[in-house]
């Protein structure tokens, strides 16, 4: 039994009445005219040559391994596929199913291993189930093997309790935060943040990208007679300074005070707004209560005219029909959220898209350029 064993681990050259000593001896000559091709191959002092091997290791097939890849979940697919066409590349094949319990199923369809993948997500209603989604989808892509994660969340959901303003609450910004990264996230390229030291909240690199480009160039375009930004609420200053220089027009503020969630009671207008047309810049457009009021405190000063605009659509509750019913001239939002089917019917609501924003980025990214150029 055991010679039988022993037979069928032999060599062929055993077979053909070589003895174990001749066969060894051959390895350890094959061995050292091995040592001695590597020693060439890698500029050793046996010569200064390329082996074929080494060329082979730098031909085309790596470079095109090292290419990048575009996923989506189900938040937002329409603005993956206007990012793909942008840069060129198609969307990522996956599939994504749910359990009659409502649990995600997700698989990749194609081979991601070592690619550079992005993956546009953003957690906008229902925020949980797409949050969830997304942390799939990263552990799914990390044990798929691929080379670099980059989470593009245009929308980041529970960015709004950044901060213990009350006794005994969450700080859920930093909580997704530590899911993202715990989930797999390499980098992470965000929209419009509601604060911007969230970034902080992060231990992996963050691309903050403002949609103020694209906001900026459509009331250029519109050319408003004296136009002046005004900010919401004194957290949006920075926001609304950078908009108003940008467009060469003055600022006003208006001082607001919270009652309660979702509730806002406008105080006053800090600012000259007699007789001009005023443009109320906002990041996040939830229920249009605080929006709104704005805009009445602004007519009741004397305002000629009122435009808004904000990144995030989110348009919860009776935000339709509170904008639809408003003395707002128009309400300008971006792609980051898909609008909801009623608000698309709005005549006030205008939709721009910053897909090619997006699209610039992810390919600094990629290629590893400056980002800080998109900003103008």
């Amino acid at each position: 039994m055991s010679e039988r064993n022993t037979t069928a681990v032999l060599s062929p050259n055993a077979e053909q009445g070589l003895s174990q000593s001749d066969e060894m001896e051959q390895n350890s000559q094959a061995g050292i005219a091995s040592l001695g091709s590597a020693s060439v191959a890698t500029g050793l002092p046996g010569g200064q040559k390329v082996s074929a091997t080494s060329e082979r290791k730098r031909s085309g097939k790596l470079s095109e391994a090292k290419r990048f890849k575009i996923f989506s979940g189900s938040a937002n697919p329409a603005l993956a596929e206007e990012i793909c066409r942008f840069v060129g590349v198609p969307l990522g094949e996956t599939r994504l199913q749910r359990f009659s319990d409502g649990e995600v199923h997700f698989q990749l369809l194609e081979n991601v291993r070592g690619a550079d993948v992005f993956l546009v997500q953003p957690t906008c209603f229902p925020v949980d189930q797409h949050l969830v989604e997304l942390l799939i989808m990263m552990d799914a892509l990390k044990r798929a093997s691929a080379g670099r994660i980059t989470v593009v969340i245009p929308y980041y959901g529970y960015a709004r309790q950044d901060r213990k303003d009350r006794p005994r609450v969450a700080i859920t910004s930093k909580l997704v935060a530590d899911l993202l990264t715990t989930a797999g996230a390499n980098r992470a390229l965000l929209v419009d943040l509601h604060a911007a030291q969230i970034q902080g909240f992060f231990n992996i690199p963050v691309d903050h990208l403002f949609a103020s480009p694209v906001l900026v160039g459509h009331f250029r375009d519109l050319n408003l007679p004296n136009l002046t930004v005004v900010s919401p609420d004194a957290g949006g200053v920075e926001r609304a300074r950078f908009f108003a220089k940008k467009l060469e027009v003055p600022l006003a503020i208006v001082d607001k005070r919270r009652t309660d969630i979702n509730v806002t009671e406008v105080m006053n207008v800090i600012g000259d707004v007699k007789g001009r047309t005023c443009l109320i810049l906002d990041d996040i457009i939830d229920t249009a209560g605080t929006l709104v009021k704005t805009a009445e405190a602004l007519l009741e000063q004397g305002a000629d005219k009122v435009y808004a605009c904000a990144s995030h659509a989110v348009l919860s509750g009776p935000a339709v029909e509170r904008i639809a019913n408003s003395r707002l001239e128009q309400v300008v939002v971006t792609n980051t959220i898909p609008l909801q089917e009623h608000a698309a019917k709005v005549g006030k609501i205008k939709v721009l898209s910053i897909a090619g924003l997006l699209g610039r980025a992810i390919e600094s990214i990629h290629m590893e350029t400056s980002v800080s150029t998109l900003f103008n």
